[in-house]
């Protein structure tokens, strides 16, 4: 049966014609230079306070199986040497930093992603959760793992029976059979279902599917169906992504046919029709993005207006400071951003000489932390106070065209989002960087 949009956002191409960031960070990954490095990230360790909260990010860039949409950096888990060698730079890494931390600081929350995290031995992953309990106190932090239901196994489910993971996140996509062969990601819905019923079971408090859009061979009906039989197993959060196909950046994605991919303005009903369904059936939506039950804790942050926005999407977590663990791992505090060696070979060769991984990032001026708190505003919240930029009245022009079409409100120096604005949160957002047009970067589509 044909699924029909109750509500429709307008669809104006000329604001959606300009690739924009995602803006996981400000500035952007785009914006990082090798000025910055492991000197900087000892310096910003050293200077963590002992009351000070910290997220911990650890990632692991191994798969089962490649997926060819995926912008990840990640490669096949098909070699015990590679992943033993990786392991046990990993494993320095976090002796480093914790030595550096020297029990100053709080860890809160800990994340694993990747990759697939699921792509380890069960007996490794055990392994580094010790390392870890015992390099950083762990007791009251919440865990959250992503992982790849074609790599779940009785091994895996005990591990998680024990570890009392709170929070899961799922790569779905689609469960649509021929959208899953066209992207290289073969997961029959029973597969799914019967994961989450164990998922369920070992205590999971908040699961999280990756709901993707745009994808070759995709229809509003065909994503209607995934979106059906996705909220029939009851997941607390949902993120629906809207596919990036930039095949001169992430060669795998060369494996898709573009010919099929839908186009521009398929890809904006797509989003809207998303938007509709999702909040017909009660998940509320955060950010451009994500959608959350009204009592997860993301659902509440975004009730409270204190959703923010960090290299895991959208998030409750109020933690300042995010570090990261592993290859192309990225750290952030709030006068740097510093990532770690994406290339694994030179990551281990970092450890190897007993040098912290960093290879890149950007020193976080004022003005820049302004930008970027202005910035998380608009995308996380839909709102923004001006003022620190000189007030609303200096960005009227630039806003005019969202101004104009009844899509941005302004009230003294505060400026609001409507709901029509949603889908052109980026393209807003991009008004307030002051790197575009400086540097160069390539960016995916802002719907």
């Amino acid at each position: 049966m044909p699924h029909k949009n109750r509500f429709m956002w307008k669809y104006y191409p000329e604001l959606l014609e300009r690739p924009v960031p995602r803006y996981t960070s400000y500035p952007t990954a785009a914006d990082f230079t090798d000025d910055v490095g492991s000197n900087e990230l000892e310096k910003a360790l050293a200077n963590v306070r002992l009351c000070d909260e910290i997220s911990l990010y650890v990632h692991i860039p191994y798969c089962d199986q490649i997926c060819w949409y995926c912008g990840c950096n990640t490669g096949r888990a098909n070699r015990s040497h590679r992943l033993t060698t990786y392991m046990q730079a990993l494993f320095d890494e976090i002796d480093l930093v914790s030595a550096e931390l020297d029990h100053r600081g709080r860890v809160n929350r800990i994340a694993f992603g990747g990759g697939s995290p699921n792509a380890l031995d069960p007996v490794i992953f055990r392994s580094l959760l010790t390392r870890l309990q015992s390099a950083f106190h762990l007791d009251k932090a919440i865990y959250s793992i992503e992982l790849d239901p074609r790599s779940h196994s009785a091994e895996w489910q005990d591990l998680l029976n024990d570890v009392k993971m709170q929070n899961v996140s799922l790569g779905v996509q689609s469960f649509d059979p021929k959208v899953q062969a066209a992207i290289g990601r073969v997961q029959p819905l029973p597969m799914v279902t019967d994961m989450v019923a164990q998922l369920r079971c070992s205590g999971v408090q908040s699961l999280n599917f990756d709901l993707m859009y745009g994808l070759p061979g995709q229809t509003i009906d065909t994503l209607g169906e995934t979106l059906e039989q996705a909220v029939a197993l009851s997941p607390e959060r949902i993120a629906l992504f809207g596919y990036a196909h930039i095949p001169t950046l992430i060669p795998r994605q060369r494996q898709i046919d573009d010919s099929n991919l839908p186009d521009a303005r398929q890809r904006f009903d797509m989003a809207a029709f998303g938007y509709d369904f999702l909040t017909r059936t009660g998940y509320q939506p955060i950010g451009f993005d994500h959608f959350a039950q009204p009592d997860d804790p993301l659902g509440q942050a975004g009730t409270n207006g204190t959703v923010r926005r960090n290299f895991q999407g959208f998030t409750d977590d109020q933690s300042d400071i995010l570090i990261g663990l592993g290859a192309s791992a990225i750290s952030e505090f709030p006068s740097l951003i510093v990532q770690n060696a994406k290339n694994t070979g030179r990551y281990r060769a970092a450890l190897a000489n007993g040098d912290l991984p960093a290879a890149l990032g950007i020193k976080r001026n004022d003005s820049h932390q302004v930008h970027g708190a202005i910035i998380g505003q608009i995308l996380s919240n839909g709102e923004a106070d001006l003022a620190a930029l000189g007030g609303a009245a200096a960005f009227v022009g630039p806003l005019s065209p969202y101004i104009n079409r009844g899509m941005v409100e302004i009230v003294g120096d505060r400026m609001k989002l409507r709901s029509s604005a949603r889908p052109y949160a980026r393209s807003i957002a991009a008004i307030f960087d002051q790197f575009r047009g400086q540097t160069t970067g390539t960016f995916s589509q802002a719907v």
